[in-house]
């Protein structure tokens, strides 16, 4: 940026003393409103599992203690409108690839998401965030569960990832399961434990986290952490320290424990004196489950595997303390997919441009520049293949379908238009009210179709998923542990 405002005051010719202060009040005034000029941050991006709209204190739990994650909040920016796809391996590749599911060949395998032993997965040619950041001399770890495919081509490690300590997809795909393996704890590339105890998982996981926290500290690093809790079991875990110590059972002590998590990480930075120098974003990957008790996507509609604001529209909190503005709230729409155009930005990275990227720099809402306004025309609620609405501004339009796919749906649904400035339950069908808006919706669908396809409908400008023949499951070497 200091490079950039010498180039032009130095292109400006030598004026009168009136013009010049008129230049640079109105140059000062620009410069005042854009990104400031940092150093390349440290970021940490941690994703709750299948975590509600309703489940922390600043988005409205009155049963889930959440003082950690409220204090971010307070400390830094909420979002109200920050979107993800339905489930756990969509939104995945949303926040790894910068795109849509479907743009990146995610939408093409069976079932809800990737299974064990999956042929299917992030295709190797894909740029992921990692890759991204790791050009620019970051140091990268995920920590946490990855769903994008468990063969050897697909992992972490041979998608920008220098270091991973997880699990390769949902906790409840596990032995209790037909024909699946007992779940792997895996360090890089080898399972370590199969199965491990899940209730320690968050505790391990933090740990982990902060080691490598103190390990990176004196270089940029960027340190993903897709959280295992509160899970796809409908039971869950949580430690000793935390079990049975919520208002809201064992949900509830789980989301608790992800607060404390949280906690340690800040605290650490703080103790580092790192934290006016990391960027932490603290998220969801898709609504609460409605078999998991306790759960809430209050005030939206819908759980997990719809297209309904509840299981897509999730909790987002910032916190850069020194650069994101203390205490400010963003009702503008952002998504998952910026992450990786933003995140590059900061690092002063190369963005990928050989291949369409969904995602936006979202850096002049971050920072709370003055009229800064969602960079998206129009955002698209994809079930795998199959377009379900589209949003743009206020306006919700859930196309018409005769076989709508996804978990616990209605097969067929008609037209509806919402207004979710003013419904933001979907309650209210306003389809009569503003024809004129359903049509313009209508052809804001019509060209995600083309783009990116529908349910037997390739898209112009999709890639294709990785497949690889004849996938094994991960199994533990039982010779050398």
């Amino acid at each position: 940026m200091r490079s950039l405002r010498q180039n032009r005051y130095h292109s400006l010719i030598h004026p009168g003393r009136a013009a010049v202060a008129l230049m640079v009040s109105v140059l000062a005034a620009a410069f005042a409103t854009a990104a400031p000029a940092t150093p390349r941050p440290n970021i940490i991006l941690i994703v709750a599992d299948n975590l509600g709209y309703g489940d922390i204190g600043c988005y409205g739990s009155k049963v889930n203690r959440t003082p950690h994650i409220d204090q971010m909040a307070a400390e830094g920016m909420r979002f109200t409108d920050y979107y993800i796809a339905p489930v756990c391996t969509l939104s995945r590749a949303s926040i790894m690839t910068g795109c849509y599911a479907p743009r990146v060949g995610m939408n093409d395998y069976p079932g809800a998401v990737l299974r064990p032993a999956s042929p299917e997965g992030l295709h190797p040619d894909e740029i992921t965030v990692a890759e991204v950041l790791k050009k620019r001399g970051y140091a990268t770890a995920i920590i946490g569960k990855w769903h994008l495919g468990d063969q050897p081509e697909f992992l972490p490690t041979r998608q920008g990832f220098d270091y991973w300590l997880g699990i390769p997809y949902s906790d409840n795909m596990d032995a209790s399961k037909k024909n699946f393996p007992p779940l792997p704890l895996m360090e890089n590339e080898r399972v370590i434990e199969a199965p491990p105890d899940r209730n320690l998982l968050t505790t391990r996981y933090t740990e982990r986290a902060i080691e490598l926290i103190t390990k990176y500290k004196d270089d940029p690093f960027f340190i993903y952490m897709p959280q295992a809790m509160p899970g796809s079991t409908n039971h869950g875990f949580a430690s000793k320290a935390f079990r049975g110590k919520s208002a809201n059972g064992l949900y509830g002590d789980m989301i608790e424990e992800l607060d404390w998590s949280t906690g340690c990480i800040l605290d650490t930075l703080k103790k580092l004196n790192l934290h006016e120098r990391t960027l932490v974003i603290w998220t969801s990957d898709n609504g609460a489950w409605r078999p998991l008790k306790g759960g809430s996507n209050a005030p939206l509609s819908g759980w997990l595997g719809s297209t309904m604001e509840g299981s897509m529209r999730v909790p987002c909190v910032m916190w850069w303390p020194g650069t994101i503005p203390v205490g400010k709230e963003c009702r503008e729409l952002i998504t998952a997919m910026d992450f990786l155009p933003t995140f590059g930005h900061l690092a002063d990275a190369e963005i990928p441009d050989d291949r369409i990227i969904d995602g936006h720099d979202i850096r002049s809402l971050m920072f709370g520049q003055a009229g800064a306004q969602s960079p998206y025309e129009a955002f698209y609620y994809y079930y795998k293949a199959q377009l379900h609405a589209v949003r743009s501004g206020k306006w919700k339009l859930h196309v018409p379908l005769k076989n709508k796919i996804g978990i616990g749906v209605r097969r067929s649904c008609p037209v509806m238009l919402n207004d979710l400035e003013n419904d933001i339950a979907e309650t209210r069908n306003l389809v009569d009210q503003h024809p004129d808006v359903v049509k313009r919706l209508m052809a804001l669908a019509e060209k995600a179709r083309e783009d990116l396809g529908d349910l037997g409908r390739p898209g112009k400008n999709q890639r294709p998923i990785g497949r690889v023949s004849n996938p094994t499951p991960r199994l533990i070497d039982t010779e050398t542990h």
